[in-house]
């Protein structure tokens, strides 16, 4: 029976836009036995990506409301579930996918057993050629290394994108943590996750982040230049959070490189350029670089174009100016979704889990469950 319910789950899990895919060691498996209990797991097959009342679910999964109310509450605060606190609202809950999702809730709540099963499922669990059509995530350039003539949106800026925010919070980076925790992580600042809106709202609510200002993320984000982090917000242009990572521990860029062309799965709208001819030949661009993209031929810094994501680190590190960033040419470029909803949309449709009536059905069958739990 317990068994039966982690395939389950699974199965619902993999029906997300960001997927959950089956592998043949079980591992994922194993990884829910870790997080769920098999009643979590069973009450958590019940929720949607619509945000729904206790009530409603607790129709679903044939328990009191009161019950279903209380083992919610416990599974958000387990980083299970997504909750939102409409203002002067009873709270919401909704499913929320593995990756970015319930992975990134468990910061703080690391296991080394938990870890390995992670590191074992890594090569399958990100999706590399569904990501090269539409990435959870994106890069974008520090500030500083964006060409003054550029022509650069509002939502390829890190800096507007967090002058646009009321609610801020920083948490710990994960992937920085995970590594850590095996022996393996770097030197590299871990407090430097920023969430925005509703997600930094979840976040504070449970314990994984601290309220910060504007001034504050504007200064994590020249920390993350200073330190050689990659500056890589959510796939969305209102987008609610922004990563800072490093090449030898962000799961997403790890996952990236065992790609022959991680250029084409990690969305960028800008490429690095050399110049030979003012360049010294020092190598600090090389030591920047957290896709190994450049290395030095003939005592000058050489690009291979595939590799390069352009994240700007190695323009802003360069002490004679020989890098540069430029616009990849209009048919590199591919459109970044209005916001997080539709990124979802795209995604599923993708995957071939969500089809052109799929999120009426939602709707509509939410509505009667609604009105049934009236009754």
């Amino acid at each position: 029976m317990a068994t039966d319910v982690y395939h389950r789950l699974a199965r619902h899990l993999d029906d997300l836009p960001g997927g959950f895919p089956p592998t043949e060691s079980g591992v994922e498996l194993r990884i829910l036995r870790r997080l769920f209990t098999p009643e979590e797991a069973e009450l958590a097959t019940h929720l949607t990506l619509l945000a729904e009342e206790p009530r409603v679910i607790a129709r679903r999964a044939k328990i009191p409301p009161e019950e279903a109310a209380e083992r919610l509450e416990e599974m958000a605060r387990k980083g299970l579930i997504y909750r939102v606190r409409p203002r002067g609202k009873p709270a919401l809950y909704m499913a929320v996918q593995w990756v970015v999702g319930i992975w990134e809730f468990q910061v703080n709540r690391l296991s080394p057993e938990l870890v390995r099963d992670f590191e074992e499922y890594l090569p399958t669990m990100v999706d590399l050629d569904a990501w090269r059509e539409v990435p959870q995530i994106r890069t974008v350039p520090v500030g500083e290394a964006i060409p003054a003539q550029a022509e650069v949106l509002p939502y390829e800026r890190a800096e507007a994108i967090v002058r646009a925010q009321k609610r801020l919070a920083v948490a710990p980076c994960i992937c920085r943590q995970e590594r850590a925790l095996v022996g393996e992580g770097c030197h590299r600042p871990e407090e430097t996750c920023l969430v925005f809106g509703m997600a930094a709202d979840y976040y504070v609510e449970n314990g994984l982040a601290r309220s910060i200002d504007q001034e504050e993320a504007l200064a994590i984000l020249q920390l993350a230049d200073e330190t050689g982090l990659v500056l890589q917000p959510d796939n969305a242009q209102k987008a609610l959070n922004i990563c800072c990572c490093c090449g030898c521990c962000c799961g997403v860029l790890r996952a990236a490189k065992m790609h022959p062309q991680p250029a084409s799965v990690v969305f960028s709208p800008f490429v690095a350029v050399t110049h030979p001819e003012t360049c010294e030949g020092c190598g600090i661009c090389v030591d920047r670089c957290p896709m190994e993209a450049l290395h030095l031929e003939d005592g000058y810094a050489t690009l291979d174009p595939d590799y390069c994501i352009g994240c700007g680190l190695c323009v802003t590190g360069c002490p004679s100016e020989s890098m540069s960033l430029a616009r990849r040419p209009e048919g590199e470029q591919r459109p970044v979704p209005r916001n997080v909803q539709e990124k979802a949309i795209k995604m599923g449709q993708l995957r071939g889990k969500m089809g052109p009536g799929d999120l009426l059905s939602l709707v509509v069958r939410s509505k009667v469950d609604r009105l049934l739990a009236r009754r």
